[in-house]
Formats: structure tokens, C-alpha cells, sequence
């Protein structure tokens, strides 16, 4: 939060795949309409399809969903990235890498905990997976935060990294991974953040989808692996994320 022209800003993380979001509040509506306007019953094939009630019942279902996702867009994500960067003990001087970093979201929180570290975001800056997404958004972010001084910004894809190995102390992600098509792709970055992990450092991979996929993977490629969800922030998680707790072992004195 801080103040620009006598106002108080604060940070705007923005929303994350809009067109899901328009779609489910509009195809709600619409099966909501349908439902009030459409006969009870329609024969067909010799089967009697009771429209009202399943349009009406879709419509509502839809607009359920589109109010869980609109709540975790506005309070669910700023807990799940809480949660997400508990899970690493912070001394402040790690280097932080976000994979997929967006508008700045755990990139932020990431800065925030460092006192002499870095932290790196990296992002094709796709609007289809992030409205408004553009390296200028997630700076005035970081500025806002206050955190700015300890960040950097780098366009790049997560199956093509153009950092050393053994770079980062924690790399962390959260909703990107699925994006990646297709799994052989998918792979290809799960190789690169092992890759450019250090030795005794974890990955903090957040998604709701193909965590399993994550957690075989990186097992196969020598990292220890975890899976974990947080329970307490269920209501507010939609879709529910699952978080990858990958650990690299630590090289031998």
C-alpha cells in the first residue's frame, strides 16, 4: 500500500483467466433465462426432457462457480500465496525465482520476506491467462509494495530459462504450469526449474491441475516431493489448488 498524489494505492494482482470467469457468470445467466422461458417438458426420441429444471439448475451451478472463483480472485489467491510461501522457512537471504510471475502477486509476497536476497519473476505476459498482464503492471505493483529494490523482472518461458544452474534457493509458481501444452512441453519446465534450482533448495509449485503429474516428474529427476493442500481456505480456493513441495538434495560436505 502507499500513497501517490495524496491517495492511497494499493497493489491491483488483476484476474486471472477472464474469459473463464465472464463465461461462467454468462452462460449462468443465460441458463437461468432459458429456465424461465423454456417448456417444463420436451419429447424427444421417445424421452421426456424436463428442460426448466435442467437449465435452471445448470444456470445456477454456473453462477455458484463464477461467485467461488470471483472470491478467490479477490481474497482466496492473497491467502493461497500466504499459505504457499509459509511452507519454506525464510531467512532473507535466499534468491527467489517466480515462474509464471503475472502481476507480481508471490513475487511480492517472496520480496517481502528478503532482506538481502532477490527475487525473479519471469512471464510470456499473455492477457489470455492474466487480464492486463504486462511487465509495467507487475513494477507498479512492486512499487507500490514497496518492495521494487529487491525485484527483477525478465520476460521468458518456463520450458526455455536462461539462468545458470543452480541459481535460486526457492522458485515458486502458481497457476502457470497447466498452461503449458503439450505434457512433453510441460516437462520440459519442470526440467528447467529442477535445473536451475540449488542444491537444498525447494520448489513451491501451486495448481489445480496435473500436480500429480508435477510431483512424478520431479521424484523421477531426484527431488523430494510432497503434495499439500490448505484445508482452512478451502471456501475461498476455487478451483481447489494443490501445492508441489519439491526439495533438491543438498550436495554432500
Amino acid at each position: 500500500m502507499k500513497h501517490r498524489h495524496g491517495t492511497l494505492e494499493t497493489a491491483d494482482y488483476g484476474v486471472d483467466a477472464p474469459a473463464v470467469l465472464r463465461n461462467l457468470f454468462l452462460f449462468g445467466a443465460l441458463c437461468l433465462i432459458c429456465g424461465f422461458a423454456a417448456p417444463h417438458e420436451m419429447h424427444l426420441a421417445g424421452m421426456n426432457l424436463r428442460l426448466r429444471p435442467m437449465f435452471f439448475w445448470t444456470g445456477v451451478c454456473l453462477l455458484i462457480e463464477g461467485a467461488l472463483y470471483l472470491l478467490y480472485i479477490k481474497v482466496g489467491k492473497l491467502r493461497h500465496r500466504d499459505y504457499m510461501l509459509s511452507l519454506h522457512t525464510w531467512r532473507g537471504d535466499e534468491q527467489v525465482l517466480d515462474v509464471g510471475c503475472g502481476r507480481g502477486l508471490l513475487l511480492a509476497g517472496s520480496a517481502k520476506r528478503l532482506i538481502t536476497g532477490k527475487a525473479t519473476g519471469i512471464d510470456k505476459w499473455s492477457n489470455v491467462d492474466m487480464a492486463r498482464n504486462t511487465p509495467e503492471a507487475t513494477l507498479l505493483n512492486l512499487e507500490i509494495e514497496g518492495v521494487l529494490d529487491r525485484c527483477v523482472v525478465k520476460s521468458g518461458t518456463a520450458q526455455s530459462m536462461v539462468f545458470s544452474n543452480n541459481s535460486f534457493d526457492v522458485i515458486v509458481s502458481n497457476l502457470c504450469l497447466h498452461n503449458i501444452k503439450p505434457a512433453a512441453v510441460r516437462e520440459e519446465a519442470l526440467a528447467e526449474i529442477a535445473r536451475v534450482l540449488r542444491p537444498g533448495g525447494v520448489a513451491l509449485l501451486s495448481d489445480f491441475r496435473f500436480t500429480r503429474e508435477y510431483a512424478k516428474k520431479l521424484k523421477a529427476m531426484g527431488l523430494t516431493v510432497e503434495r499439500r493442500r490448505n484445508w482452512r481456505e478451502a471456501m475461498v480456493t476455487f478451483p481447489p489448488l494443490a501445492v508441489v513441495v519439491a526439495r533438491k538434495p543438498a550436495i554432500a560436505a
